[in-house]
């Protein structure tokens, strides 16, 4: 395996129509192919508007299996590109049961690896615990934390909501990631002011560069960009922020997004996570004999 890798990303509007989305995300795949990317990551709900900014039941409409129409053209893309392509779907995986799902389609194998997105956000304008059930604990394929081994090295994916959480980043790395994706839907809701916008974006920037500082790996980020609209009227929707990124092992920023259509494309030293990691042991040197109260909701100990 060679000791670079080529890591791109889309950055994109979206639209209600499914194939006007999917024919975007297939530009940008194509335009980083020709570029020489050999991994490709699109962001959260990529094939749809965010469709979360209220609870409608009809919308379980738009939900497909695994084996359904999104992940069909992005395996076929993944083959004739000879790439790997982090994708995400609303899945349908069962009567009543539904997940949000990254998919990974790697080169002539198509599908190789699911991730279900663990944690389930519920606040206004990110109604996902109306739609999402949380992906499954434990160990094993597509279940809890586990990176998905591909030709291009094991993967990381985690989802949207999950960057906030340093927990998942770190059994990432623990069980052998290579690189942390992050597909993601995050935006300001128009009515904050600048200097409120500011402290968000910078925020969101922040923690998923500290996963890298904590992990020493790569951490690659896409988020969609664009005004969508509040369906029922009663907000002014969402006004997403873009700045995809992709970063290195001690968090330096090596290509990032501003709020339009991009598509990045950065390549990776792999022996960087080994060479950082011994300066700054951080795995050698965890206290894992003092770490059991991670698992309490709170500690109450007064």
């Amino acid at each position: 395996m060679s000791m670079t890798l080529n890591v791109g990303l889309v950055q994109q509007p979206a639209w209600p129509d499914k194939d006007k989305s999917l024919t975007e995300s297939e530009r940008g795949i194509r335009a980083l192919a020709e570029r020489g990317a050999e991994l490709v990551l699109l962001q959260e709900l990529h094939a749809t508007q965010y469709f979360c900014q209220t609870e409608d039941t009809a919308v379980f409409d738009l939900a497909e299996p695994l084996d359904g129409p999104t992940t069909t053209r992005l395996a076929t893309l993944a083959r004739e590109l000879n790439l790997v392509i982090v994708g995400s779907i609303f899945e349908r995986r069962a009567p009543g049961l539904y997940h949000n799902t990254a998919v990974v389609l790697d080169r002539d194998k198509g599908l190789v690896g699911t991730y279900r997105k663990m944690h389930i956000p519920d606040d206004p304008g990110f109604y996902e615990k109306f739609y999402f059930t949380p992906g499954d604990a434990g160990q094993g394929a597509g279940r809890g934390f586990a990176p998905i081994e591909t030709s291009v090295g094991k993967l990381g994916v985690l989802v949207c909501w999950d960057q906030w959480y340093p927990e998942a980043a770190r059994l990432m790395a623990l069980a052998g990631a290579d690189v942390l994706l992050y597909p993601t839907a995050i935006g300001w809701d128009p009515s904050d002011d600048d200097a409120e916008k500011s402290r968000q974006k910078e925020a969101w920037t922040l923690i998923q560069r500290s996963h890298a500082v904590a992990n020493g790996l790569p951490v690659i980020v896409a988020n969609r960009v664009g005004h969508e609209a509040d369906p029922s009227g009663t907000s002014e929707g969402i006004r997403f922020w873009g700045g995809s990124f992709i970063a290195g092992p001690q968090g330096e920023l090596l290509a990032h997004g501003d709020t339009e259509t991009a598509h990045l494309l950065v390549s990776i030293d792999r022996s960087r996570s080994e060479s950082v990691r011994r300066i700054w042991p951080y795995l050698r040197d965890r206290r894992i004999d003092a770490y059991s109260d991670l698992t309490e909701r709170y500690l109450d100990r007064r």
